[in-house]
């Protein structure tokens, strides 16, 4: 049975921080338009701020549909799946906004992350920032059990061997415009500056 809560309270908080894996949907304004679900993962990028906000780091992907999405409506959702422990889902809806690597309060939103930020600084492409308007957990007697092996180490790899320039070359040729052709990231932005 689904519970809504009024806010993501400090044991929420510290459960949705312990999760390796998290899912983020947003969609376009358009009928036509593609709805977006990305997997999210690698330990220390999701932080809550308080009890109606939280941040994570997007990192470089292939696509740009969630910051697309954003920036023409905001709508999202964060789904979290526990599994490991008992099963639980949780779900957080809201409005997000981002920060780019290369606006000038980038450093301010990156520092809740410390040392994720850090190492990650290269592949970063902004902190979507969500304020939160409905917090629900769900059962997840559905979601099957797992065990994490290891955190995939093959963007920072990547982004390690590319420099900044790469970085911005590849960011203003594949993350641009979205699927739908909506704005993604700003172009001739440097990369993790």
């Amino acid at each position: 049975m689904a519970h809504v809560y009024e806010c993501i309270d400090a044991t929420m908080a510290a459960w949705i921080e312990a999760q390796p894996l998290f899912f983020v949907s947003t969609a376009p304004l358009s009928a036509d338009g593609l709805v977006n679900v990305s997997p999210k993962g690698t330990g220390g990028t999701f932080r809550v701020l308080d009890g109606h906000t939280f941040a994570y780091l997007d990192l470089t992907g292939s696509g740009v549909e969630t910051i697309a999405h954003l920036r023409e409506n905001g709508r999202i959702c964060v789904m979290f799946c526990a599994f490991d422990g008992g099963p639980k889902i949780v779900r957080l809806h809201g409005t997000g906004r981002v920060t780019f690597a290369a606006d000038p309060g980038f450093d301010e939103a990156v520092a809740p992350f410390g040392e994720a930020a850090v190492s990650r600084r290269p592949q970063s492409r902004a902190v979507i920032t969500v304020d939160v308007t409905r917090v629900s957990d769900a059962c997840g007697y559905s979601v099957p059990r797992m065990e994490l092996v290891e955190e995939r180490g093959i963007l920072d790899a990547w982004a390690e061997t590319r420099g900044p320039e790469k970085i911005a070359t590849y960011h203003a040729t594949r993350n641009a415009t979205s699927l739908d052709g909506l704005p993604g990231l700003p172009v001739g932005a440097p990369a993790g500056s």
